[in-house]
């Protein structure tokens, strides 16, 4: 393998479409289609049988029903083939009591990696890195995240961003820092003197400036 095979491809941006990819998994033949309709979070992990990435395993199949309920999809990749992930997951299962129940690309020839930018040469020219891709239900990439090799993803927070990411998409509104589902919201600058008449009259806005008001987030949809 070439450096120039190992090189990263441009990164998809935020509002970017999410490269197409169509591989093997542990759950057969997977493509970037199968998931039309619903969200999906694209993480990847560098190897099979590591400490972290065990750890990153069963945190994400401890909250699998929570981000399915959310009409979310957890696809995971790796650059080890379907044996590995099989022999790995059934490793999992039999010593921690844990079942993966989301299929694991396997991405020998990285060419799911590198079209998503998974691979950073100056960390490892064949594993990939902590990356999380949050896609939307018209394959738009809404989110993304990069962990080092040596700490583990904070699993609940990639769960409070997909409900975020549902919440500002529902209600038209933006969340502000530490927020949690329940809540309140921010509103967009208003950007006319009707706008903001329409805020000062409106009772369920707590206004503390012009510019920064919050009002109540709607509960979401249910699944």
């Amino acid at each position: 393998m070439t450096s120039q095979d190992t090189a990263p491809a441009r990164l998809p941006l935020i509002g970017d479409k999410a490269p197409d990819f169509a591989a093997d998994s542990t759950h057969g033949p997977v493509r970037l289609a199968d998931y039309a309709g619903r969200w999906l979070v694209l993480f990847s992990h560098p190897a099979d049988f590591t400490p972290v990435c065990t750890t990153e395993f069963v945190a994400f199949a401890e909250l699998a029903e929570e981000f399915a309920g959310r009409n979310v999809a957890l696809l995971g990749l790796s650059i080890d083939s379907v044996h590995s992930h099989l022999a790995w997951t059934r490793a999992i299962h039999d010593k921690l009591g844990v079942s993966i129940p989301f299929p694991i690309i396997a991405d020998l020839d990285t060419r799911v990696a590198r079209a998503y930018g998974m691979l950073h040469p100056n960390t490892s020219p064949t594993a990939a890195v902590r990356a999380v891709f949050v896609i939307d239900p018209e394959a738009t990439v809404r989110a993304i995240l990069y962990y080092p090799m040596n700490a583990g993803r904070m699993v609940p927070e990639i769960l409070r961003l997909v409900d975020a990411l549902q919440t500002s998409d529902r209600d038209g509104v933006a969340c502000p820092a530490n927020w949690r589902p329940g809540d309140d919201a921010l509103l967009p600058a208003p950007r006319t003197q009707a706008e903001l008449d329409a805020r000062l009259a409106d009772d369920r806005v707590k206004l503390a400036d012009w510019y920064l008001a919050t009002v109540p987030a709607t509960a979401p949809a249910a699944s």
